[in-house]
């Protein structure tokens, strides 16, 4: 019966995704490969491929990669805000490639409407109730919302608050929950709400099959929930998107560059989005250093808050049954609850 509950609560998602289980690896620049991506589809996930400001032929090629290392269904991240975003979106619109995510902040409308007409489903973030709105009207196949306590860039909103303000109300497209999520319990509990499913990207972030450094994921390891913060911003001039990750001396750098940019905006030597887009490239860099070179100390540990939930590696497949279990148990203490 619990088992039932939960497939009948997430039927949507997995009609949509045509996949078993509803549940998107979150993609992370440099993390979410070609390896750790196929690994989640072929475990019955949806696996996403990480755009980022990866170099078109790259971009490719990593799409070549998964495909040879999986049949089944997965998508890719295209980062809007990213110098590379309109080569990106120019293949994948090309190759009419099944799932396409747009992430960054609002999507383009033209962006929007060139992926609408082919047959490519299209998934958007969205960070607001407002932007829910225009995104349906835009017509976008499925939204996820991405609450604040989530790692990398983050939305202002916490997850709870959108979960709340969003999925009573949005019954045209399917709606995938994330930020926070690192047990079977939370995500029972998103699915009654309405959810269609959810999206996890710091427990995959430490499976066996990623390519993150050992020293990265030791560091999500050993991390409280408390240790991943947002970065701030501190001229509204500048277009700063904030970005969780644990503190330490490449959360300094950035607070450093930043005032040094903001001095620069003062004397009118650069623009803001100039500006914002030497920030964005400071984070792109400095994630290479944590999660790839090892380098955990000046470099970016992006992690979301629910790394507090992470203690140990594990394949995919287990992490994924650890959460199937997790919320088989969570769903048949709520149908007890509910015949008491």
């Amino acid at each position: 019966m619990p088992r039932e509950l939960i497939e009948r609560l997430w039927s949507r998602g997995k009609e949509f995704l045509g996949v078993e289980y509803p549940i998107l690896g979150g993609a992370m620049t440099w993390i979410s490969e070609s390896t750790l991506v196929s690994a989640i589809s072929n475990a019955g996930a949806f696996g996403v491929l990480a755009g980022g400001n990866m170099p078109p032929e790259m971009l490719k090629t990593e799409i070549k990669k998964t495909r040879d290392k999986t049949d089944k269904p997965f998508g890719i991240n295209l980062i809007t805000i990213a110098p590379n975003f309109a080569r990106h979106l120019e293949h994948v619109i090309k190759i009419e490639f099944p799932f396409v995510i747009l992430a960054g902040g609002l999507p383009p409308r033209e962006a929007i409407n060139r992926i609408r007409q082919t047959r490519s489903k299209l998934l958007c973030f969205a960070p607001t109730v407002g932007i829910a709105g225009n995104l349906i009207k835009g017509g976008v196949d499925a939204l996820i919302i991405e609450g604040h306590e989530a790692g990398g860039h983050i939305g202002p909103v916490s997850t709870a608050v959108l979960a709340e303000q969003i999925l009573p109300r949005v019954e045209a497209v399917p709606v995938f929950v994330a930020g926070g999520i690192g047990s079977g319990v939370m995500m029972v509990h998103y699915l009654m709400m309405g959810a269609s499913g959810v999206q996890l990207g710091t427990k995959f972030a430490v499976a066996e099959e990623s390519v993150a450094h050992k020293n990265f994921k030791k560091s999500l390891l050993r991390a409280a929930a408390k240790d991943a913060v947002p970065t701030a911003q501190f001229d509204p001039r500048m277009p700063v998107i904030p970005v969780r990750a644990l503190t330490n001396e490449g959360t300094r750098d950035f607070n450093t560059l930043q005032l040094g940019l903001v001095a620069q905006l003062e004397r009118e030597a650069i623009t803001a989005r100039e500006a914002g887009l030497k920030l964005e490239e400071f984070w792109i860099g400095g994630l290479r250093k944590a999660a790839i070179d090892g380098d955990v100390k000046a470099g970016s540990v992006m992690a979301g808050q629910s790394v507090g939930l992470v203690k140990e590696i594990l394949p995919v497949r287990a992490i994924l049954d650890q959460l199937i279990e997790e919320g088989i148990e969570e769903a048949e203490k709520i149908l007890q609850r509910l015949g008491r």
